[in-house]
């Protein structure tokens, strides 16, 4: 499968106080037509990457290529096949959604008829036709996004940079920029997207890298990250606290593990290593018999959260909250 951007160990030190390490032997590689998270936490080292792989920053040693292109010898041709949507919509809220999209396309040097076409095209596209002639102040902060978007594939890039699109959106607001995304990729764009946010990550992404320290600690399918911390696991929650040793017992010998106890939640977790339905219908009447009263019972699969603590000791962001 062809491959659209290629990062070969990438170091990138910033001067000023410490001289901090951004990029560590920076590693990627994303084939054509997929959805790529970068996964990690502020300071990891994803906005960094972003920038350097869209020739914004320039890095110390390695070696990165993006559509066919190299980074450092050739950034006129990178730029050319790309498009970079930051943190903040990046449009002019003096202008209407569809006057922003037009002054794009000139500013991309497009005919002024073609210009207004485009901008037509990409409004009906994004859901905005409804709000075209309306200043971009009065959007909200989803339909900023989303006109954002749009301004970014006025050229119809071969990559798309999206460096964390949704941060500080609503629910509805998110499910309506990641409907963009997927439409991006159905039609052969290449994403390349940086989220701390865990259901972003899993919900878009084809495969993740986790990006820890300025290097890539992990890589793989949102169900090969899971499935590194090993089988599902049964999970119990008692209603005695005071009964969590005897549950864990009892667990042990049914299960055939050895729990795991939270004593906040009064929550038991045991890895699954026989027949699921068994091991559960045996553990809820091993219980039971021996007079604990089970609050709550299941099976789980291991959480993104979960793999991205096990491979980095630290949690990402929360989802966001709906905005007040």
């Amino acid at each position: 499968m062809t491959s659209m951007i290629v990062a070969e160990e990438l170091r990138k030190r910033y001067r000023g106080g410490h001289g901090t390490i951004a990029l560590d032997g920076f590693r990627l590689d994303v084939p054509a037509g997929i959805v790529h998270g970068l996964l990690g936490p502020n300071g990891a080292g994803k906005t960094t990457a972003v920038r350097v792989l869209s020739t914004l920053l320039a890095f110390d040693s390695g070696r990165a290529e993006v559509a066919g292109a190299d980074v450092t010898r050739q950034p006129g041709l990178v730029r050319e096949r790309i498009a970079l949507t930051g943190q903040y919509a990046a449009v002019d809220e003096l202008l209407s959604g569809r006057q922003n999209l037009i002054l794009f396309g000139r500013l991309h040097h497009l005919r002024p008829r073609d210009a207004r076409r485009r901008a037509d095209e990409l409004l009906e596209r994004f859901d905005l036709t409804g709000a075209a002639g309306r200043s971009a102040k009065d959007y909200s902060g989803g339909m900023r996004r989303r006109l954002d978007l749009a301004a970014s594939l006025i050229r119809r890039p071969q990559v798309l940079f999206l460096d964390e699109p949704t941060s500080g959106l609503d629910p509805r607001s998110r499910n309506q920029v990641w409907a963009a995304v997927r439409k991006l990729v159905a039609d052969g764009t290449t994403v390349l997207l940086t989220t701390q946010y865990l259901e972003e990550a899993d919900q878009l992404a084809e495969r993740i890298s986790v990006v820890d320290a300025g290097r890539i600690v992990a890589e793989g399918t949102p169900d090969q990250l899971k499935s590194a911390l090993g089988a599902d696991r049964l999970e119990v929650v008692i209603r005695e606290s005071d009964r969590l040793g005897d549950a864990a017992a009892v667990l042990a010998r049914v299960a055939g593990g050895r729990p795991d106890i939270d004593p906040d939640q009064r929550r038991l977790r045991v890895p699954l290593t026989r027949d699921r339905v068994e091991t559960l219908t045996a553990a809820l009447r091993a219980l039971q018999e021996a007079g604990i009263t089970v609050a709550d019972i299941g099976i789980h699969q291991p959480t993104l959260d979960e793999a991205f603590l096990h491979l980095t000791g630290r949690h990402t962001a929360a989802t966001p909250v709906e905005a007040a």
